[in-house]
């Protein structure tokens, strides 16, 4: 989506401006992270540059919800990388009815790349007369509706407990699952653990690094009850077991929207950055027509509303950043992914390879063909600064680093180039690292290290307030990180 520049509080200059010199600012202490332009964090000023969503490419069939108690109802999808094995975890329901009810089940899948998964046969639970089958919770109700596993990453997890989830509807409150494997599951408590919410949606939850407690994101209404706004709300826990009181998220000054499924998690190269690619949902949007849905097989009760998946943002608390408005993933060519609850994302980005990553959204829900389809983005790849051939430049706040040189995820054409200077906290360029003497960046590459006449080494100016001024033609630019 180039030209987008709905940047709160980003300076854009005009062509030979500078900044106000002696200003008072913060300065943004990044460590050694890798920090990703998702938003206008550390974006000072642009000049003929601008924020740049980009988009998955959509790849092949991940799964099909194609067993007797999976079927054209399945949803709420996680995705976990544990170590390069990926756990996979779904409602099977092969028919509407009530949220909640035991014709629910909690299905499994697994993969050693992210791409081709399988359905291994457990044996756990008998379900439509026989245990040869991958559920791995059965007859809990109504925890199987939306019962959404996370990794327990908080240092001194029990071995037992490595493994959480949540799930339960407004008349149950959020259960506690715990698990030593992903696969063998018990209740922490027969008692909810958070009990003021709608909760008709997934519910997910992680132990954040960076705020050094676990959050929970699930789902309210903005009018109370079921009026107004699907949206969402977030209570945080030193111990899984006793939650703050919810606290309603924002969204800045942007128009309200039905947020589905939120999909909050913590970016797994840069976690105190949590992504959200969370389902859109138009209720009443009619794309397909009821004759259109019965040629599809589908419910025609399915066929009356539509959605795709937007892009939000945070770096904790209770706000979500939504740079853009934008479809994140469309819905596509063809009518079966413009029914109701189609597009639905999955919780969980992973990796695929050094140089991509992996999402999956659901595809032809409430239709025979149902299936989880995965994409594929570049590694960090969700946003750029961008320039176009003409030319522009980018500065950042003024930041404090630890380590030796400076890494760019970046991506030029033929004839575009990159060039960094590093500035004093007053915009004044250092010497020895000025565009000048910068060896300029052509190419693509997720981790190129940026040069000054040779030398990459930036350390006489770790923990001394700078600022980095980008000057690019026909470039990407998505993430930076000292190291």
């Amino acid at each position: 989506m180039r030209g987008v520049s709905a940047m709160v509080g980003v300076v854009v200059l005009m062509a030979g401006a500078t900044l106000a010199q002696g200003d008072v600012q913060e300065v943004l202490d990044i460590g050694s992270r890798l920090d990703l332009f998702v938003d206008a964090y550390l974006i000072e000023a642009l000049d003929g540059t601008a924020l740049d969503l980009h988009h998955p490419v959509p790849k092949e069939t991940a799964i099909r919800f194609d067993r007797p108690w999976e079927g054209a109802f399945c949803g709420y999808v996680t995705v976990l990388d544990d170590g390069g094995t990926y756990r996979m975890y779904y409602r099977g329901l092969p028919k509407a009815g009530k949220d909640g009810s035991d014709l629910e089940v909690t299905c499994y899948a697994e993969s050693a790349d992210g791409i081709t998964f399988s359905k291994p046969n457990l044996g756990l639970f008998e379900v439509d007369g026989t245990k040869d089958n991958n559920v791995i919770l059965a007859h809990v109700a109504p925890c199987s509706h939306n019962f959404a596993p996370f990794l327990d990453a908080r240092p001194g997890a029990a071995a037992d407990e490595r493994y959480k989830a949540l799930a339960g509807t407004e008349a149950s409150g959020l259960v506690a699952f715990v698990s030593p494997d992903g696969i063998h599951w018990r209740k922490l408590q027969d008692v909810p653990v958070i009990t003021k919410g709608a909760f008709d949606s997934q519910n997910v939850a992680f132990w954040s690094e960076s705020e050094g407690c676990y959050v929970c994101y699930f789902r309210t209404w903005s009018g109370g009850g079921y009026e107004g706004y699907r949206t969402v709300s977030r209570a945080t826990s030193q111990d899984f077991v006793q939650w703050s009181e919810p606290v309603d998220m924002t969204y800045g000054a942007r128009p309200p929207e039905h947020i589905y499924t939120n999909q909050t998690l913590p970016y797994f190269r840069a976690p105190h950055l949590y992504i959200a690619a969370a389902a859109r949902f138009m209720p009443g949007r009619r794309v397909v027509s009821v004759a259109q849905a019965e040629a599809l097989g589908g419910d025609v009760g399915y066929s009356g509303d539509c959605s795709d998946t937007v892009l939000m943002t945070s770096r904790g608390g209770s706000v979500y950043d939504r740079t853009f408005m934008e479809g994140f993933v469309r819905p596509g060519i063809g009518l079966e992914n413009w029914t109701s609850r189609t597009n639905y994302p999955t919780r969980g980005i992973v990796p695929c390879g050094e140089a991509a990553i992996s999402l999956y959204v659901q595809r032809c829900y409430s239709q025979p063909s149902h299936h989880l389809q995965r994409l594929e983005l570049r590694t960090d790849g969700f946003v750029s600064v961008n320039a176009p051939y003409a030319g522009g430049e980018m500065v950042t706040k003024p930041l404090r680093f630890t380590g030796k040189e400076l890494a760019i995820n970046v991506s030029t054409s033929a004839a575009g180039s990159v060039w960094v200077e590093v500035q004093d906290a007053a915009g004044k360029a250092v010497a020895g690292y000025t565009r000048e003497a910068c060896d300029e960046v052509v190419g693509d590459e997720i981790a190129r290290v940026v040069s000054w006449k040779g030398n990459t080494d930036v350390s006489a100016l770790a923990g001394t307030p700078i600022r980095l001024r980008f000057v690019m033609k026909d470039a990407d630019l998505y993430a930076v990180q000292f190291r």
